[in-house]
């Protein structure tokens, strides 16, 4: 038979660290950008890649994904495709909800259709980075590798808050650590100069280890024998168990990737997309991220001065100024507004006059307002003349729909903030 690549995203669990843009949706239907989801990432990644079996695993405040995917990725009937979600669910094998990433996948092989010779690309659902996924899959049946991770060169200042593997010249992976502080066991996780001589972007970063993406290749045999346990972890269970009794290999992945576990690494991430050279490319014509097709109309501005700003479709701005920021779909900012660091996620819907008086506010930012360092996220209604900035506000700081995380400013999804509210040092 023909092998087949099944894609599984990890849909990711409560996003506690993402909240509260992860309130009312799951950390992949946070939108990215201005006008994608995270999820988009992966499933780009591997409709690029020409895998389009694609498995979503998300059991939390599934309604915004479901609508996202039903509403993007819609494929003919000749080519096999399919992008499903699969939330957790009750059945006769158990009752309960997915209690780690290997659970998760566990619970769901009766739903892959998996034949002996198909390979499992298992996938996080909220990082930012562009990877030909062939490679990973060459490399695993080049190397007959049972488990293939792709690993990211680390400066090893950085490495204390990530998984660091030993890997030896012919790849295989010699070791395991996570977390590691001791100076002396950093050291000695330190890539070899014969896997350096293979980096060109990371060449010159200095010593560095090997961290895990989070990113595996599985043959199927041996993934179906890994989950015929009670491990309900990938990265902190199964792949450290089977290390000496299995062939582990590393996949070096020399580009840009980010992690979105936080609100600061998404607020971060976004705004380095308004840089002139951004780290991460959306204009690769050769590699388009996929998204939901709206059909709305180019955003307007009137008489504004902008400086580093990326706009979505059907936006209106009206007399202000702003610098490094982005504007999500349907986003409407009224006259003389000063804006600066702003992730502006937008609306679901553009509203009309007569649809507003039923608010207390209308949908967008009023008038007058100065803004800084701030994510003002979906249906948010801000009133006239609000300052809002989070500095010198300690962490999990809350008032109304105003939040502080991580020293950003968040206006939670359809939060209402009154007019004449100030927020500032």
């Amino acid at each position: 038979m023909k092998r087949k690549v099944i894609s599984v995203i990890m849909g990711g669990g409560r996003g506690t660290r993402l909240y509260p843009l992860t309130q009312e949706r799951c950390k992949p239907a946070v939108p990215l950008a201005g006008k994608y989801r995270l999820v988009d990432i992966p499933i780009s990644n591997c409709l690029n890649s020409g895998y389009n079996r694609i498995h979503i695993l998300t059991q939390f405040n599934t309604a915004s994904l479901h609508n996202h995917i039903q509403s993007s990725y819609q494929f003919d009937p000749f080519g096999g495709g399919f992008v499903d979600i699969l939330s957790a669910e009750q059945t006769e094998r158990g009752e309960n909800w997915y209690q780690g990433t290997a659970d998760a996948v566990r619970q769901n092989l009766h739903h892959y259709g998996a034949n002996d010779e198909d390979l499992f690309l298992i996938l996080s659902g909220d990082q930012l980075y562009r990877m030909d996924l062939r490679k990973i899959i060459e490399h695993h049946l080049e190397t007959k590798a049972d488990v293939t991770i792709a690993a990211k060169p680390v400066p090893k200042h950085e490495v204390t808050g990530l998984g660091v593997m030993k890997v030896n010249d012919d790849y295989t992976i010699g070791e395991f650590v996570e977390k590691p502080s001791d100076p002396a066991v950093v050291d000695s996780l330190l890539i070899s100069d014969k896997l350096r001589e293979s980096l060109t972007e990371s060449k010159d970063i200095g010593d560095c280890c090997l961290a895990s993406m989070g990113i595996y290749v599985f043959s199927k045999k041996v993934m179906y024998e890994a989950l015929n346990t009670d491990q309900t972890d990938f990265g902190k269970e199964i792949i450290p168990n089977m290390l000496g009794k299995k062939k582990l290999v590393s996949f070096l992945f020399d580009g840009y990737w980010e992690d979105i576990g936080t609100v600061r690494s998404f607020f971060d991430a976004n705004l380095a997309l308004t840089d002139d050279v951004p780290p991460f490319n959306f204009f690769d014509p050769d590699n388009s991220v996929y998204s939901r097709a709206r059909y709305l109309p180019a955003s307007k501005f009137n008489n504004c001065h902008l400086d580093h700003v990326i706009a979505a479709g059907g936006g209106l701005i009206d007399k202000g100024r702003m610098k490094r920021v982005v504007i999500g779909v349907r986003s409407v900012v009224r006259e003389n507004c000063d804006l600066e660091n702003v992730v502006i996620m937008g609306a679901d819907w553009m509203e009309s006059a007569e649809d507003a008086k039923r608010y207390p506010l209308p949908l967008g930012i009023g008038r007058n307002c100065k803004i800084r360092n701030a994510i003002i996220d979906k249906n948010a209604r801000i009133g006239d003349n609000v300052i809002l900035d989070p500095a010198g506000k300690p962490d999990q700081w809350q008032e109304g729909a105003v939040y502080v995380r991580d020293g950003v400013l968040i206006v939670t999804k359809k939060g209402v903030v009154p007019s004449g509210t100030v927020v500032q040092p």
